[in-house]
């Protein structure tokens, strides 16, 4: 299975501002078939605890910041997206935590398959059972 990361994307611009590009199978390395984003949310509630079957994401906070707890079940790792430039992957394997959301937060998801409740690992002993060594 790929690894996750973080990718920093190239900011392009001038005195009028800056503008930043996503463009699939090239700056994501995946299809992309849905696109959502979280908002408003709640202070101090944790979001996600769920890995994935077969779908892969890219997480940009294109507002705000949070930190992402990732956990792949060889390696624990907190991320910290703080600006719209920084895009982190994750890999169908990687248990996923969202936090921290800063009041004008926008997180903005890009995934690689349509939603399907039958994807979503939402257990975390199933997914040690699934992914763990």
């Amino acid at each position: 299975m790929r690894s996750s990361g973080v990718i920093e994307l190239k900011e392009l611009g001038d005195e009028r501002g800056l503008l930043t590009v996503i463009e699939e199978k090239k700056t994501v390395p995946f299809e992309v078939k849905r696109i959502f984003y979280i908002f408003k949310t709640v202070p101090d509630v944790r979001r996600g605890f769920h890995a994935h079957y077969k779908t892969r994401q890219a997480l940009i906070c294109v507002s705000g910041s949070c930190k992402v707890h990732l956990d792949n079940s060889k390696r624990k790792e907190e991320v910290i997206l703080d600006k719209p430039s920084k895009m982190l992957i994750l890999e169908p394997n990687d248990w996923h935590e969202m936090y921290e959301f800063s009041p004008d937060c926008v997180l903005l998801v890009l995934a690689s398959h349509l939603y399907d409740a039958e994807d979503y690992i939402r257990d975390y002993n199933e997914f040690l059972e699934v992914y763990g060594s």
